[in-house]
This record gives C-alpha cells, structure tokens and sequence, in this order.
C-alpha cells in the first residue's frame, strides 16, 4: 500500500492523492550482481548503464531484457561510473578513478566496437562526471555539446568541454576549489550543461558545499558582465566532513532547479538533504520537509515532479523541490526517469501510470 494512500474506494470519496507517491518500481533483471552508477534513458525503451568491474548495460525493449556489452580493450576491470547515450547504437562511458583509469570511451554501432576519446595523465587526477546539454533547454548548441567535470589539480576543478567542430578542449577558466573541496562520482550528476562551455557543478567535502557557475554561464548572455571566474554559491546542505555535500544536480528549465546530498556514510540523516532555486541558481533554498535521507542523483520527471535516490531509499516531490515525500526503501545509486540503478545489479523502472493524469499543484515562490 502507498504511504499517505487515503483508501476509500468503497465510499467513493474523491480524494486527491499525488500519483508519484503511489508509484512502483518494476524490479528488472540485469544479470549482474556489481554496483551500478551510470544510467541514461534516451526514452522509455532505450537505455544504457554502466558499473564497476568494466559493466556496460543496454536495453532497446523498455528494459525487458538488459544486453551485457562488451567492456573496451583493456577496460575490464575500470569503474564504469558515468554513461551519456543518443540512441541504441551511439554512447559515450566514463570510467573514475586516480589518474589513468580515469578515460572516456565512444561507441557507434551499439557497444560492438568501442574507441577511446579521452584518458587521464594526471597522477592527481580523479574525473566524477560526464554530461551534455539537454535539447529541452533550446540554447545555443547541441546535444553533443558536453562537458567533463573532475576533482581538483593545482587547486583549479579538472574541466574539459566539448564543442561541437573543436573536440574536446581543456576549460582554461576552470573554477578554483578551496582546501578540502571535491566533486563526488556517485551518479554521474554533479554538473549539469547549458550551453557551450556553460554549465554548474556542485561540491562537498570538509569545505562545505557550494554551486560553482561557470564564467560563461554567469554573464547572463551580457558579455559586459563576464567574470573571469565562477560565480561560487554556498548551498544549505549537509557539509563538513570528507564524506557530505552536494552530490547532485538537475534543471527543469532554465530557472528551477534541485540540489541533493547529504552524508554517504550517514544515509539515514535525513537535514541538509536538498535545496532548490527558482532563479537559474543564483539564490538557493532548503527543502521545508527534506528526502528521509542521503540522495546520491536527482531528476526532473515531468511538469514540477521530481524524483531522489539514494542509498536508503527514494522520494518524490510534485512541488519543485519544496517539499518530499518518501517512495521506497530500496538501495538506489542513480536515476534518469523511468529507470533506476543501485548496488548488486539493482534496475528498476518506475510504471508508466505513475506520470499521468495529473493536476497542477500550488507552488510558493
């Protein structure tokens, strides 16, 4: 039975129950057992995911059935944290880990043949995401302009963008980190794109968590207003320690937008959770009633739904971030609607039913 369901089909009472609070997830056989990361739904029928120990998953039939690939050539032990897909057949894989097994793989022709785009030289080096630009945001660009986004060398976040005719292109006004500030590679979601080298990260660690604008993306389009460094926001997260922060980031649009985190080594403590912003970032807001825990991934499902996962569980909010309420308890990682990834081989798809008829909500601004 859903939590907060109010039964009364027998009096046939109209009561209005958020339908994202009643959703269920169809658990889904991966055929593996490793940790899942990475997720990406090109739609409800196709999607990629990728994990530890070189795993690489496609589903071309909703999910039915999960197609072990392949890892690349000297890949079979890499960390899969991280997946962008376009289609069946044209992906991108980013693998995390210190120095040279951080890389960045191609594929074309659906997993068959794989070919390397991207590795890491620096002993310091340690990449967490790899994303691209949303087609719903209508900006200048494409879907494959992207950006990689990794932990601090030199003091300066490691970011490369991709721009569309000029390859992949080190990101010279990177933003500076402070002493004990990182990015996490939970859920290949700590960075979101708007544009040709515009996008925002979030970071945690010791140094507390902050939203860190790139130059480009805080000129508000005025080339008289441009920094020449990010614009550094601090978040009402969860922060402190090596192991809280800010763990995720998603738009629905170019002004709403969610923030989760929390602590990865508490994922029962359930304050500083999530914020959102209804101003492209600039003024960030906590949640008034939090997810019941750590959320490693947040995403916007459609209208003002949103779902977080985390490793105790999942919730939903149906009011751009303001408030959540509690879905499931299973262990989750990852999250790109419908599908879901978490440790052991965990996939589940959230039932389509879930996201339909539904009522526009109050929302408080």
């Amino acid at each position: 039975m859903c939590r907060g369901l109010v039964f009364a089909t027998a009096l046939l009472l109209s009561v209005f129950v958020p339908a994202l609070a009643c959703a269920q997830w169809q658990m889904q056989d991966s055929h593996s057992t490793v940790g899942l990361r990475g997720i990406h739904a090109v739609n409800d029928s196709i999607a990629w995911a990728t994990g530890s120990e070189g795993t690489i998953l496609r589903t071309v039939d909703g999910g039915a059935h999960w197609q072990r690939c392949s890892p690349p050539p000297g890949a079979e032990k890499l960390d899969f944290r991280g997946v962008w897909a376009w289609g069946a057949n044209n992906a991108m894989i980013l693998s995390s880990g210190p120095s040279e097994q951080s890389r960045v793989y191609k594929t074309t022709d659906g997993c068959a043949h794989w070919t390397e785009e991207l590795r890491n030289h620096d002993k310091d080096g340690f990449w967490d995401a790899l994303v691209f630009q949303s087609a719903d945001f209508g900006l200048l660009g494409n879907d494959h302009t992207g950006v990689l986004f990794g932990d601090p060398v030199n003091g300066r976040f490691a970011t490369q963008v991709l721009v569309q005719g000029n390859g992949w292109l080190v990101d010279e006004r990177s933003c500076a980190a402070r002493t004990g500030e990182a990015g996490f590679a939970a859920s290949n979601s700590s960075v979101v794109m708007f544009g040709p080298r515009r996008y925002m990260i979030v970071t945690g660690g010791t140094a507390g968590s902050r939203v860190l604008i790139s130059p480009l993306m805080a000129c508000n389009d005025n080339q008289k207003d441009c920094q020449k460094e990010c614009l550094r926001i601090a978040l009402p997260l969860a922060g402190g320690a090596e192991s809280s922060g800010a763990f995720s980031i998603a738009f629905r649009d170019l002004n709403h937008g969610v923030v989760v985190g929390g602590d990865y080594k508490n994922p029962e403590l359930a304050g500083g959770t999530a914020a959102w912003t209804s101003d492209g970032g600039r003024h960030w807001t906590a949640s008034r009633k939090t997810p019941h825990g750590y959320r490693s991934a947040v995403a916007w499902v459609s209208r003002y739904d949103w779902i977080a996962v985390g490793t105790n569980g999942s919730d939903v909010s149906r009011d751009d971030g303001q408030s959540w309420e509690h879905l499931d308890s299973g262990k989750w990682n990852a999250v790109s609607p419908p599908f879901a990834v978490g440790p052991g081989g965990r996939i589940g798809k959230l039932e389509a039913s879930a996201f339909q008829n539904r009522s526009a909500p109050s929302l408080s601004r």
